[in-house]
């Protein structure tokens, strides 16, 4: 009996790992389906009166929560933790302009002000009102300038490793750019987006190489766009927008991070006087990834206190 068992658990590694090698643009698109559904999310798409088209994840019911993704990033950043999220809310979470699987287009204004605006419509069109907003990195920069500009319609913020604090010590990564003059996370190769991964994440899922490669050569294809993109986010300081804002507020940081320095979070802090802050150990700048469900959790009991 356990011979048998062995030899069906061999053929089944077998195939998995030729399904991975063989076919990894299926395999892909197999693992962030099950991650999906295993959320409860549902893919969607909208075209808004402007005609932007979004696309978008969405699960669950209740007040709405709508997560933004970071740079160079998509929504699935956030299917993980959503797994622990979508029994409790309506979770939305959208690809930003630029990104993902929504429009690219050339020309537009990538300044968080202008995103948040789109999300705004966005937001409209689904019916949303008010909701509860969250995000990383970049998505949490531009969560602010959202709170800032309709804060009356955001019930509160949670904020994971958020950009635009910009009077913190130096990261390792402006240390790079300013050494090298090369942007870390702005891939040009397939090595150097699996370079990428664990300068990004400390403790980052097991991801094998050929599923790694699909994810690099969709990265790579969006360089030019990302090039016009970054600079716009490195001008915008939201400490100004953010000083004195009384929306309740969630600031959770990867002690780890090298790509925004932790200490951002203890300013953010000071100027956000309904905020709190949770450091975690062993994470670097994507915490709902690295840790989804200690994030849900603490999310979690963070709502409860509202």
């Amino acid at each position: 009996m356990i011979t048998i068992l062995a030899i069906v658990f061999v053929i089944a590694v077998g195939s998995a790992i030729g399904f991975i090698y063989l076919t990894p643009e299926t395999a892909t698109r197999v693992l962030f389906n099950f991650e999906r559904q295993r959320a409860g999310l549902v893919r969607k798409e909208i075209r808004l009166p402007d005609g932007a088209n979004y696309a978008y994840l969405e699960g669950g019911q209740g007040e709405a929560l709508v997560l933004l993704h970071g740079f160079g990033a998509n929504k699935d950043t956030f299917a993980r933790t959503s797994r622990y999220l979508t029994s409790h809310y309506r979770v939305v979470v959208p690809d930003h302009i630029g990104f993902g699987e929504s429009d690219h287009p050339a020309e537009a204004d990538y300044s968080p002000n202008a995103q948040a605006e789109r999300l705004h419509a966005l937001a409209k069109a689904l019916g949303i009102s008010t909701l509860h907003l969250g995000g990383n990195s970049m998505g949490g920069q531009i969560a602010m300038a959202y709170a800032a500009l309709y804060p009356d319609e955001v019930k509160s913020l949670w904020l994971l490793d958020p950009a635009g604090i910009w009077s913190a010590p130096e990261s390792d990564l402006r240390k790079v750019i300013a050494k090298t003059g090369k942007n870390p996370l702005m891939p040009q190769t397939e090595d150097e987006f699996a370079e990428l991964i664990p300068f990004v994440m400390a403790d980052a899922p097991f991801i094998p190489r050929p599923l790694m490669n699909v994810m690099a050569r969709e990265r790579i294809l969006n360089y030019t766009l990302e090039e016009k993109i970054f600079p716009q986010l490195i001008a915008d300081s939201v400490e100004q927008r953010v000083n004195g804002m009384q929306t309740p507020t969630l600031i959770v940081w990867g002690e780890l991070d090298r790509t925004l320095n932790v200490a951002s979070a203890e300013i953010l802090h000071n100027l956000m006087p309904n905020s709190q802050v949770i450091i975690m150990p062993g994470v670097g700048h994507v915490p709902m990834v690295e840790r989804p469900l200690q994030s849900a959790n603490d999310y979690l009991k963070f709502r409860s206190t509202l």
